[in-house]
């Protein structure tokens, strides 16, 4: 048996590019490996079983083999049940996929991670509204990063009010405070309304999905630091034409 070797690991493909002449350097989201690099030998070869497998939101079945920062793709399965991604959607998905590519630690077992992505990606591929989608996601992966917000309780262990309004920051819990209309630099000002309506998983209304996109901008913002994702000028775009 080839050292390091694993066989038939549910995963998905978050991005490839060239490497070395015909080969691919395939980033990856496996359900007990977490995320990693394989390189794919080959895969670029016009007749290579690979040429057509290793693509985005769709579920496949990986072996590798070795050990270290690149490992070896062995085999692909394509396992089927999610369409090909076009327009908006594509443009969805690559954006949970620069979310995992930029958060998510690498060789870090993470089967929640995986579940999250996958229940995603087949949502995506559905009739969800897709900032439905994305708002969920978002929250979901703040949670098991451990960065979930305070959803429950203000700044002075109160219950959050509807009718009142309240400062969100990064690492702290909502605070009471006047209607504002210029909140200072990475914050956002929310209703109670939309903060209990979001604990509770409910994002029927818009004004609560427009508050959500906010209060997820501030605390994926911290996150991610001055290099801004790629895809979020065009959702934001998107979103701004359908709203």
């Amino acid at each position: 048996m080839q050292p390091g070797k694993v066989d038939r690991q549910p995963a998905y493909v978050l991005h490839t590019q060239p490497y070395k002449e015909t080969s691919l350097l395939v980033e990856v989201l496996s359900r007990d490996h977490g995320r990693f690099t394989l390189v794919a030998r080959g895969a670029r070869r016009p007749r290579s079983d690979l040429r057509g497998l290793l693509l985005p939101f769709q579920p496949l079945q990986l072996s590798w083999f070795g050990k270290g920062e690149l490992r070896t793709l062995h085999v692909a399965d394509w396992r089927g049940g999610v369409p090909q991604f076009a327009g908006e959607r594509l443009v969805c998905g690559y954006y949970l996929n620069e979310l995992v590519l930029r958060l998510a630690p690498r060789d870090d077992p993470a089967p929640e991670l995986f579940k999250l992505y996958d229940r995603s990606v087949r949502t995506l591929a559905g009739d969800e509204t897709f900032s439905n989608v994305l708002r969920r996601f978002e929250l979901a992966l703040l949670a098991l990063l451990g960065y979930a917000p305070e959803l429950a309780a203000d700044t002075a262990g109160q219950a959050l009010q509807p009718e009142a309004s309240y400062l969100c920051r990064f690492g702290e819990a909502p605070q009471r405070v006047a209607p504002i209309e210029r909140p200072p630099a990475r914050s956002c000002v929310l209703s109670g309304a939309s903060l209990l309506a979001l604990a509770a998983g409910d994002l029927t209304l818009a004004q609560t999905r427009r508050d959500a996109r906010l209060l997820t901008r501030v605390l994926l913002d911290e996150l991610l630091g001055q290099q801004p994702l790629a895809t979020r000028e065009l959702l934001t775009t998107l979103y701004a034409l359908a709203e």
